[in-house]
């Protein structure tokens, strides 16, 4: 019986969901997306709730199997496939985790866009204040992953001289950082990181402007 191909539930603009597609092209797997539109609700219907009871994207169905949470999904594809995203050492491994989890734990969250909603909600803020909050969050959260930046460890990539988790975390914040106007002028080597991704067929074909489907 030929292996069913995976199925990513994916929605373009998703950090989340950006992550994985990185991930998946750098494992090279090929897969068939499926779009959950945030926008209109789709992640909050029925159908959507008996692949992810927390109602996010992505989810991959992938070996028989139904997973959530990108880092856990990240973390499947380097333990079943064999996907080099982290270093062989446990002080790298660790430091390489530290900073995927300052930009998909720290960061994230509290820009994610149901929490932004509810708040905009309760205190009766409009644009701007969106625009102020999603700024102020980002920037304080991307200046302090430059400062964890400043380390021997660092290369060409977060962690030295190839992608690794860190980057694939990385990528997508900036991408978000940009599109919510955040001035990161001093943030050299995120930007060189950047400039490197930007080079990698599998950073590029993940990109949302290459699945705004």
């Amino acid at each position: 019986m030929a292996e069913q191909m995976p199925v990513l539930y994916d929605y373009w603009r998703s950090s989340a969901s950006y992550r994985v597609r990185i991930a998946l092209n750098l494992a090279g797997i090929e897969y068939r997306p499926v779009v959950v539109n945030l926008l209109d609700g789709s992640h909050k219907a029925a159908e959507h709730l008996e692949r992810n009871p927390q109602g996010f994207v992505p989810a991959l169905e992938i070996d028989g199997l139904m997973l959530t949470q990108s880092l856990a999904i990240i973390e499947y594809l380097i333990e079943t496939r064999g996907l080099s995203l982290l270093p062989d050492d446990l002080p790298g491994r660790a430091r390489v985790r530290a900073l995927a989890h300052a930009i998909a734990m720290d960061i994230h969250p509290v820009c994610n866009l149901s929490v932004v909603a509810h708040v905009m909600e309760i205190t009766g803020g409009g644009a701007e204040a969106r625009s102020d909050w999603m700024q102020h969050f980002i920037s304080q959260g991307l200046a302090s992953f430059e400062a964890m930046l400043d380390h021997a460890e660092t290369g060409r990539f977060c962690h030295g001289d190839t992608p690794g988790l860190a980057d694939i975390c990385l990528m997508p914040q900036v991408y978000n950082a940009e599109r919510w106007g955040v001035d990161m002028s001093a943030m050299p080597r995120i930007q060189a990181i950047r400039q490197a991704c930007d080079q990698l067929p599998a950073f590029v074909k993940a990109h949302p402007e290459s699945n705004n489907f």
